[in-house]
């Protein structure tokens, strides 16, 4: 398949590409870096662009087979009115961009990444697919960027939607934002740790994501996170076990709403969220439990 992917130069762009090109796929990559980290390879295109906003870019959609959209500003900053507006701008412009892009006589493959975030703040609650969006700002953005996402069925696209539990892999996301404090003993859960963690490695989200676009058959909203459902204090003690290190020391909840704000209180939110679709697809996890999950993100 000919296939386009948005957010190309970032954390899961750099590893799904030549993922998809060892499956004989061809790739056009976007990004806002000049150039791509990627290089030159066999079937693959680089295109420097801004894709918040319309231009030539959009060329390259005529005659793909397949979209697969992963564009979007890091959550993980300090959030003022800026960054937010910067955080929606980079995911709901990007994709009414691309389906303003699409050839209708493609009847493209959409493949379009929402977050869990999509559910909120749900307590004990399970998360199925089909539970309804919560009502924080990042549930809203969820919520708009999947109904964009689906604005492609109007031109005959199969719109399939990829809500990301964390993504654990060691050279980024937010596993390597945690490791320098993990390593020196200094981590552990945040705030009370009560809060449900839904995780993913990122091999089996790229596993994943070429299931769905190999699958004509497969629409609508995907749970992408693992099988074995964690507390983020579970999550926590199971790092520090991988590492040997001690993993007690917690980031109190006044404190995080102090110093992150809003951030903070999205990173306490709790979503018990499960791969049902998936499993009843029929795909199969490399990686179903945490623990041999991060002793592999930690071994490579």
């Amino acid at each position: 398949m000919h296939v386009f992917v948005t957010g190309g130069s970032g954390f899961v762009g750099s590893h799904l590409i030549p993922f998809l090109l060892s499956r004989g796929h061809r790739v056009v990559g976007t990004g806002t870096s000049k150039t791509s980290s990627l290089g030159q390879r066999d079937g693959y295109t680089y295109i420097s662009a801004d894709t918040t906003a319309p231009g030539d870019w959009q060329e390259a959609l005529q005659n793909v087979d397949a979209v697969i959209n992963l564009a979007g500003r890091n959550i993980f900053q300090t959030w003022n009115q800026t960054v937010k507006q910067s955080i929606y701008d980079s995911r709901i412009l990007t994709t009414r961009n691309l389906v303003q892009g699409l050839n209708p006589e493609q009847k493209t493959a959409f493949l379009s990444t929402s977050a869990v975030g999509y559910y909120g703040d749900r307590g004990e609650e399970s998360a199925s697919e089909e539970a309804p969006p919560g009502n924080d700002f990042l549930a809203g953005v969820c919520r708009d960027w999947e109904a964009e996402a689906h604005k492609a069925e109007a031109k005959g696209a199969r719109v399939a939607v990829m809500r990301f539990g964390v993504v654990l892999h060691a050279g980024g996301g937010a596993l390597a934002k945690m490791l320098p404090a993990y390593k020196f003993g200094l981590g552990g859960p945040l705030g009370s740790g009560r809060q449900w963690f839904p995780w993913i490695h990122l091999h089996d989200l790229m596993a994943a994501a070429v299931f769905l676009l190999e699958s004509p058959e497969l629409s609508g909203p995907f749970n992408f996170c693992a099988p074995q459902t964690v507390r983020q204090r579970d999550f926590a003690k199971t790092l520090g076990k991988v590492l040997g290190r001690p993993a007690f020391l917690k980031a109190p909840t006044p404190v995080l709403r102090l110093f992150l704000g809003e951030l903070g209180r999205a990173l306490l939110s709790s979503q018990k969220a499960q791969p049902d679709k998936l499993l009843k697809s029929g795909f199969t996890f490399q990686f179903p439990e945490l623990e041999s999950a991060l002793t592999n993100c930690l071994t490579l």
